[in-house]
Protein backbone atom coordinates (compact mmCIF):
# COMPACT_ATOMS: atom_id res chain seq x y z
CA UNK A 1 0.00 0.00 0.00
CA UNK A 2 1.02 3.52 -0.86
CA UNK A 3 1.94 5.94 1.68
CA UNK A 4 -0.67 8.77 2.26
CA UNK A 5 -3.68 6.28 0.89
CA UNK A 6 -6.73 5.88 2.73
CA UNK A 7 -6.75 2.61 4.80
CA UNK A 8 -10.07 0.92 4.86
CA UNK A 9 -11.72 -2.09 2.40
CA UNK A 10 -9.79 -2.08 -1.02
CA UNK A 11 -13.24 -2.63 -2.68
CA UNK A 12 -14.96 0.78 -0.54
CA UNK A 13 -15.18 4.27 -1.56
CA UNK A 14 -11.75 6.48 -2.07
CA UNK A 15 -11.19 7.77 1.35
CA UNK A 16 -13.24 6.09 3.09
CA UNK A 17 -12.25 4.86 6.78
CA UNK A 18 -13.57 3.14 9.73
CA UNK A 19 -13.98 4.77 12.78
CA UNK A 20 -11.00 2.79 14.21
CA UNK A 21 -8.32 4.28 11.64
CA UNK A 22 -9.26 7.92 11.38
CA UNK A 23 -8.04 10.63 13.25
CA UNK A 24 -9.53 11.49 16.69
CA UNK A 25 -8.68 14.52 18.60
CA UNK A 26 -5.83 15.43 16.29
CA UNK A 27 -3.76 11.98 16.59
CA UNK A 28 -4.17 8.46 14.94
CA UNK A 29 -6.14 5.55 17.10
CA UNK A 30 -4.21 2.72 18.50
CA UNK A 31 -7.05 0.21 17.43
CA UNK A 32 -6.70 -2.43 14.57
CA UNK A 33 -7.41 -1.92 11.45
CA UNK A 34 -10.64 -1.94 9.65
CA UNK A 35 -11.96 -5.38 8.45
CA UNK A 36 -10.11 -6.43 4.95
CA UNK A 37 -7.06 -4.14 5.77
CA UNK A 38 -3.79 -5.60 6.70
CA UNK A 39 -3.47 -7.46 10.64
CA UNK A 40 -1.41 -5.70 13.01
CA UNK A 41 1.24 -7.36 15.26
CA UNK A 42 3.29 -9.94 13.86
CA UNK A 43 3.28 -11.90 10.25
CA UNK A 44 -0.09 -13.28 9.56
CA UNK A 45 -0.83 -17.16 9.02
CA UNK A 46 -0.75 -16.89 5.20
CA UNK A 47 2.69 -14.94 5.27
CA UNK A 48 1.67 -11.86 4.78
CA UNK A 49 4.11 -9.14 5.70
CA UNK A 50 4.33 -7.14 8.80
CA UNK A 51 1.32 -5.50 10.21
CA UNK A 52 -0.63 -2.15 9.01
CA UNK A 53 0.95 1.42 7.96
CA UNK A 54 0.42 4.39 9.63
CA UNK A 55 1.01 7.68 8.17
CA UNK A 56 4.16 7.91 6.61
CA UNK A 57 4.17 4.11 5.40
CA UNK A 58 6.13 2.58 8.29
CA UNK A 59 5.29 -0.59 9.78
CA UNK A 60 4.14 -1.06 13.01
CA UNK A 61 5.48 -3.10 16.38
CA UNK A 62 7.17 -6.36 15.22
CA UNK A 63 10.70 -6.72 15.13
CA UNK A 64 13.07 -4.27 13.30
CA UNK A 65 10.10 -1.45 13.30
CA UNK A 66 11.31 2.09 13.31
CA UNK A 67 10.09 4.30 16.22
CA UNK A 68 7.19 6.44 14.81
CA UNK A 69 7.42 9.30 13.74
CA UNK A 70 5.96 12.97 15.06
CA UNK A 71 2.11 12.82 15.40
CA UNK A 72 -0.03 14.90 13.02
CA UNK A 73 -2.79 17.54 14.17
CA UNK A 74 -4.55 19.09 11.80
CA UNK A 75 -2.42 17.73 8.93
CA UNK A 76 0.85 19.73 10.75
CA UNK A 77 3.87 19.36 12.73
CA UNK A 78 2.87 19.62 16.28
CA UNK A 79 4.07 22.75 18.13
CA UNK A 80 6.94 20.95 20.38
CA UNK A 81 8.27 19.58 17.17
CA UNK A 82 7.93 22.80 15.16
CA UNK A 83 9.48 25.01 17.66
CA UNK A 84 12.98 22.76 18.44
CA UNK A 85 13.30 21.86 14.63
CA UNK A 86 12.46 24.75 12.72
CA UNK A 87 14.70 26.79 15.39
CA UNK A 88 17.67 24.81 14.54
CA UNK A 89 16.88 24.70 11.25
CA UNK A 90 17.33 28.15 10.56
CA UNK A 91 19.14 29.03 13.69
CA UNK A 92 22.24 27.68 12.47
CA UNK A 93 22.25 28.68 9.08
CA UNK A 94 25.90 29.95 8.26
CA UNK A 95 27.21 27.65 11.98
CA UNK A 96 29.45 25.66 9.45
CA UNK A 97 32.59 27.84 9.42
CA UNK A 98 32.00 29.22 12.74
CA UNK A 99 30.83 26.17 14.93
CA UNK A 100 28.11 29.02 16.57
CA UNK A 101 24.60 29.79 16.63
CA UNK A 102 23.68 32.93 15.45
CA UNK A 103 19.86 33.62 16.45
CA UNK A 104 18.52 36.76 15.32
CA UNK A 105 18.19 39.65 17.52
CA UNK A 106 21.14 37.83 19.53
CA UNK A 107 23.68 41.26 20.91
CA UNK A 108 26.88 38.93 18.97
CA UNK A 109 25.41 40.04 15.78
CA UNK A 110 25.03 43.53 16.48
CA UNK A 111 28.42 45.47 14.32
CA UNK A 112 31.38 45.91 16.75
CA UNK A 113 32.25 49.67 17.52
CA UNK A 114 35.67 50.64 15.93
CA UNK A 115 37.83 51.20 18.70
CA UNK A 116 40.15 53.98 18.45
CA UNK A 117 43.44 51.51 18.49
CA UNK A 118 46.80 52.51 20.14
CA UNK A 119 47.85 48.94 21.27
CA UNK A 120 50.82 48.61 19.27
CA UNK A 121 53.51 51.48 18.94
CA UNK A 122 56.13 51.14 17.02
CA UNK A 123 59.31 54.04 16.47
CA UNK A 124 61.54 55.32 18.79
CA UNK A 125 60.14 58.59 19.49
CA UNK A 126 56.39 56.92 19.64
CA UNK A 127 57.57 54.21 22.02
CA UNK A 128 60.15 57.54 24.27
CA UNK A 129 56.69 59.79 24.36
CA UNK A 130 54.53 56.09 24.98
CA UNK A 131 56.57 55.87 28.55
CA UNK A 132 56.99 59.42 29.18
CA UNK A 133 53.66 60.53 29.07
CA UNK A 134 52.29 57.54 31.65
CA UNK A 135 48.94 57.95 30.63
CA UNK A 136 48.10 54.30 29.93
CA UNK A 137 49.81 50.94 30.96
CA UNK A 138 52.44 49.22 28.61
CA UNK A 139 52.84 45.74 28.79
CA UNK A 140 56.25 45.30 27.06
CA UNK A 141 58.94 46.72 25.15
CA UNK A 142 60.79 44.93 22.55
CA UNK A 143 63.99 46.29 21.54
CA UNK A 144 66.35 44.49 18.44
CA UNK A 145 69.53 42.39 20.29
CA UNK A 146 71.17 43.76 16.54
CA UNK A 147 71.04 47.46 17.95
CA UNK A 148 73.72 46.27 20.69
CA UNK A 149 75.71 44.28 18.53
CA UNK A 150 76.07 46.88 15.87
CA UNK A 151 76.74 49.37 17.95
CA UNK A 152 73.70 51.44 16.76
CA UNK A 153 72.08 51.70 20.25
CA UNK A 154 71.72 55.50 19.88
CA UNK A 155 70.79 57.65 22.93
CA UNK A 156 66.62 57.76 22.34
CA UNK A 157 67.30 53.93 22.90
CA UNK A 158 68.94 53.71 25.36
CA UNK A 159 66.40 56.52 27.35
CA UNK A 160 63.86 53.96 26.68
CA UNK A 161 65.27 50.98 28.26
CA UNK A 162 66.18 53.41 31.17
CA UNK A 163 62.61 54.99 31.37
CA UNK A 164 61.08 51.17 30.92
CA UNK A 165 63.17 49.96 33.60
CA UNK A 166 62.43 52.97 36.11
CA UNK A 167 58.58 52.16 35.39
CA UNK A 168 59.44 48.29 35.95
CA UNK A 169 58.30 47.75 31.92
CA UNK A 170 59.46 44.34 30.91
CA UNK A 171 62.29 45.34 28.14
CA UNK A 172 62.75 41.75 25.69
CA UNK A 173 65.70 41.71 23.85
CA UNK A 174 64.36 39.94 20.61
CA UNK A 175 66.31 39.27 16.77
CA UNK A 176 65.61 42.01 14.03
CA UNK A 177 63.72 39.65 12.19
CA UNK A 178 61.01 38.31 14.70
CA UNK A 179 60.62 41.93 15.20
CA UNK A 180 59.97 43.21 11.83
CA UNK A 181 57.93 40.00 11.40
CA UNK A 182 55.51 41.85 14.17
CA UNK A 183 55.57 45.20 13.12
CA UNK A 184 53.11 46.82 11.10
CA UNK A 185 54.39 49.93 10.08
CA UNK A 186 57.64 49.88 7.23
CA UNK A 187 60.34 51.13 9.65
CA UNK A 188 59.62 50.38 13.65
CA UNK A 189 63.49 51.26 13.96
CA UNK A 190 64.41 48.51 16.12
CA UNK A 191 61.55 49.05 19.05
CA UNK A 192 58.12 48.73 19.95
CA UNK A 193 55.90 48.52 22.76
CA UNK A 194 52.60 46.82 23.75
CA UNK A 195 50.31 48.82 25.83
CA UNK A 196 46.59 48.97 26.90
CA UNK A 197 44.01 51.01 24.00
CA UNK A 198 43.87 54.84 23.73
CA UNK A 199 40.45 55.73 25.20
CA UNK A 200 38.08 58.08 23.74
CA UNK A 201 37.15 61.18 24.73
CA UNK A 202 33.72 62.54 25.08
CA UNK A 203 32.41 65.11 22.21
CA UNK A 204 31.39 67.27 25.23
CA UNK A 205 34.26 67.35 27.19
CA UNK A 206 36.02 68.53 23.66
CA UNK A 207 33.13 71.35 23.92
CA UNK A 208 33.72 72.58 27.33
CA UNK A 209 35.86 75.86 27.23
CA UNK A 210 39.02 75.52 29.70
CA UNK A 211 40.14 78.92 31.41
CA UNK A 212 40.28 81.71 29.21
CA UNK A 213 40.65 79.86 26.26
CA UNK A 214 37.91 78.97 23.58
CA UNK A 215 37.79 75.69 22.31
CA UNK A 216 40.09 74.87 19.41
CA UNK A 217 39.53 71.54 17.13
CA UNK A 218 39.88 69.93 13.91
CA UNK A 219 37.53 67.00 12.81
CA UNK A 220 38.58 65.08 9.77
CA UNK A 221 36.71 63.67 7.37
CA UNK A 222 36.91 60.57 5.67
CA UNK A 223 40.95 60.17 5.73
CA UNK A 224 42.02 56.77 5.54
CA UNK A 225 45.61 57.16 4.54
CA UNK A 226 47.37 56.36 8.27
CA UNK A 227 50.82 58.14 6.89
CA UNK A 228 48.30 61.30 6.81
CA UNK A 229 46.56 60.75 10.13
CA UNK A 230 49.88 60.41 11.57
CA UNK A 231 51.55 63.73 10.58
CA UNK A 232 48.10 65.66 11.09
CA UNK A 233 48.14 64.66 14.61
CA UNK A 234 51.98 65.54 15.07
CA UNK A 235 50.93 69.30 13.74
CA UNK A 236 47.49 69.46 15.80
CA UNK A 237 49.95 68.97 18.65
CA UNK A 238 52.16 71.20 17.69
CA UNK A 239 49.65 74.23 17.03
CA UNK A 240 47.41 73.86 20.55
CA UNK A 241 44.73 71.82 19.12
CA UNK A 242 42.31 70.52 21.77
CA UNK A 243 40.84 67.68 20.39
CA UNK A 244 40.22 66.05 17.59
CA UNK A 245 37.10 64.31 16.22
CA UNK A 246 37.34 60.99 14.14
CA UNK A 247 34.32 58.70 12.13
CA UNK A 248 33.90 55.62 13.72
CA UNK A 249 33.54 54.42 10.02
CA UNK A 250 35.52 54.67 6.81
CA UNK A 251 38.24 56.34 8.67
CA UNK A 252 41.63 55.36 9.84
CA UNK A 253 42.37 55.14 13.61
CA UNK A 254 45.15 54.87 15.48
CA UNK A 255 47.00 51.84 13.51
CA UNK A 256 51.20 51.60 14.52
CA UNK A 257 51.59 53.66 11.03
CA UNK A 258 50.10 56.67 12.43
CA UNK A 259 51.69 56.24 15.69
CA UNK A 260 55.04 56.67 14.31
CA UNK A 261 54.07 59.03 12.25
CA UNK A 262 52.24 61.34 14.91
CA UNK A 263 56.12 60.53 16.96
CA UNK A 264 53.68 60.86 20.42
CA UNK A 265 51.05 63.09 19.63
CA UNK A 266 48.78 59.99 19.87
CA UNK A 267 49.55 60.19 23.42
CA UNK A 268 48.79 64.15 24.11
CA UNK A 269 45.61 65.45 21.85
CA UNK A 270 42.80 63.92 23.16
CA UNK A 271 40.46 62.43 20.13
CA UNK A 272 36.59 61.51 20.28
CA UNK A 273 35.52 58.77 18.16
CA UNK A 274 31.65 60.26 16.51
CA UNK A 275 29.00 57.41 14.66
CA UNK A 276 28.59 60.36 12.23
CA UNK A 277 30.28 63.67 11.79
CA UNK A 278 28.20 65.71 10.17
CA UNK A 279 25.90 65.20 13.22
CA UNK A 280 28.63 65.68 15.55
CA UNK A 281 29.32 69.06 13.62
CA UNK A 282 25.72 69.88 14.37
CA UNK A 283 26.17 69.81 18.05
CA UNK A 284 29.45 71.74 18.12
CA UNK A 285 28.09 74.36 16.04
CA UNK A 286 25.24 74.41 18.70
CA UNK A 287 27.75 74.81 21.31
CA UNK A 288 28.60 78.01 19.94
CA UNK A 289 31.89 77.38 17.74
CA UNK A 290 32.53 78.14 14.36
CA UNK A 291 33.01 75.35 12.40
CA UNK A 292 35.10 76.48 9.22
CA UNK A 293 35.48 73.92 6.17
CA UNK A 294 38.41 73.97 3.84
CA UNK A 295 38.20 73.05 0.13
CA UNK A 296 40.29 74.54 -2.63
CA UNK A 297 37.69 75.86 -4.57
CA UNK A 298 35.97 77.99 -2.04
CA UNK A 299 36.30 82.17 -2.72
CA UNK A 300 37.55 83.08 0.38
CA UNK A 301 41.34 81.53 1.49
CA UNK A 302 42.32 80.77 5.34
CA UNK A 303 44.20 84.29 5.57
CA UNK A 304 40.95 85.81 5.49
CA UNK A 305 39.16 84.47 8.61
CA UNK A 306 40.63 87.39 11.40
CA UNK A 307 38.99 87.64 14.32
CA UNK A 308 37.09 84.13 13.95
CA UNK A 309 40.35 82.89 15.08
CA UNK A 310 40.56 83.52 17.99
CA UNK A 311 36.91 83.12 19.46
CA UNK A 312 35.88 78.86 19.36
CA UNK A 313 36.72 76.96 16.01
CA UNK A 314 36.56 73.22 14.30
CA UNK A 315 38.78 73.24 10.86
CA UNK A 316 37.48 70.34 9.27
CA UNK A 317 39.55 68.85 6.93
CA UNK A 318 38.22 66.27 3.87
CA UNK A 319 40.62 63.75 2.18
CA UNK A 320 42.66 63.90 -0.63
CA UNK A 321 41.23 64.04 -3.65
CA UNK A 322 37.28 63.80 -2.65
CA UNK A 323 37.61 66.66 -0.32
CA UNK A 324 34.90 67.36 1.97
CA UNK A 325 31.37 65.04 1.28
CA UNK A 326 28.38 66.73 0.69
CA UNK A 327 26.84 66.39 4.34
CA UNK A 328 29.48 67.99 6.11
CA UNK A 329 29.91 70.67 4.08
CA UNK A 330 26.54 71.43 4.71
CA UNK A 331 27.08 72.02 8.47
CA UNK A 332 29.68 74.67 7.78
CA UNK A 333 29.77 78.00 8.64
CA UNK A 334 32.51 79.22 6.44
CA UNK A 335 34.23 77.31 3.67
CA UNK A 336 37.94 78.56 2.85
CA UNK A 337 40.69 77.64 0.77
CA UNK A 338 45.07 77.94 0.95
CA UNK A 339 45.35 80.00 -2.44
CA UNK A 340 47.86 77.74 -4.50
CA UNK A 341 50.58 79.72 -6.93
CA UNK A 342 51.61 76.76 -8.47
CA UNK A 343 50.36 74.61 -11.02
CA UNK A 344 49.14 71.74 -8.40
CA UNK A 345 45.45 72.68 -7.37
CA UNK A 346 45.75 71.59 -3.82
CA UNK A 347 48.26 69.83 -0.81
CA UNK A 348 48.43 67.20 0.64
CA UNK A 349 45.52 66.96 3.61
CA UNK A 350 48.65 66.62 6.69
CA UNK A 351 49.95 69.89 4.93
CA UNK A 352 47.13 71.47 4.32
CA UNK A 353 46.50 71.05 8.86
CA UNK A 354 49.83 72.52 9.18
CA UNK A 355 49.19 75.86 7.44
CA UNK A 356 45.59 76.02 8.71
CA UNK A 357 46.05 74.72 12.59
CA UNK A 358 49.27 77.33 12.95
CA UNK A 359 47.41 80.50 11.23
CA UNK A 360 44.43 79.54 14.06
CA UNK A 361 47.60 79.85 16.59
CA UNK A 362 49.14 82.54 15.01
CA UNK A 363 46.22 84.58 15.71
CA UNK A 364 45.13 83.39 19.20
CA UNK A 365 49.11 83.97 20.43
CA UNK A 366 48.48 88.12 19.29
Amino acid sequence: MKPGKPVGNRGGPRGARTSGAGKAGGAKSAGPKSAGSKPVGGKSAGGGSAGGKFAGGKPEGGAGARPARAERSGGSRSESNRGVTGARQYASRGAGRTGKIAVPGDERNRPVDKPLGGEQIEGRQAVRELLLAGKRRVHEVWVSVELDAEGNQNEVIGDIVDIATTMRVTVTKVARRRLDDQARSEAPQGVLAFAAPLQETELSTLLVRKGNKQPFLVAVDGVTDPGNLGALLRCCDGAGVQGVVLPRHRAVHVTPTVAKAAAGAVEHVPMSVVGGLPAALARIKEAGIWVVGLDDAADKTLFEIGDLAVEGICLVLGAEGAGLSRLVRERCDMIVSIPMLGRLSSLNVSAAAALATFEVARHRAV
